[in-house]
């Protein structure tokens, strides 16, 4: 499955981005998808999952209660709200897939998107 993600920019602290990735290539509604990013100088790290169906969603501890996972089978794509920004959220975002896994550790994820770049300015 291919994946391009898309959204990002620079946005001020408490500010709102959504983030979009959208799928091609195989059949979207049989992989979990995640999102994780990357800041610079640092690992790639868990943000949120969800799974095929949509029934399963978490998060990372960081993000709960101000990002949102969802996801549009029909669409082929799946999003991420985010909500109240903080400088410390700018990073590359990546979307990820995979069929049988959707869980915090990236590299299970078969597929990955390009990232999006994500700047919260204070």
């Amino acid at each position: 499955v291919q994946l391009q993600a898309s959204g990002g920019g620079l946005v001020q602290a408490g500010g709102s981005l959504r983030l979009s990735c959208g799928a091609s290539g195989r059949t979207f509604s049989d992989y979990n998808l995640g999102w994780f990013r990357q800041a610079p100088g640092k690992e790639r790290e868990f943000v949120a999952a969800v799974s095929w169906s949509g029934g399963i969603r978490f998060y990372a501890d960081s993000v709960k209660g101000r990002f949102i996972i969802s996801r549009d089978n029909a669409k082929n794509t799946v999003y991420l709200q985010m909500n109240s920004l903080k400088p410390e959220d700018t990073a590359v975002y990546y979307c990820a897939a995979d069929k049988s896994y959707y869980g915090m550790a990236p590299k299970p994820y078969d597929y990955w998107g390009q990232g999006t770049l994500v700047t919260v300015s204070s």
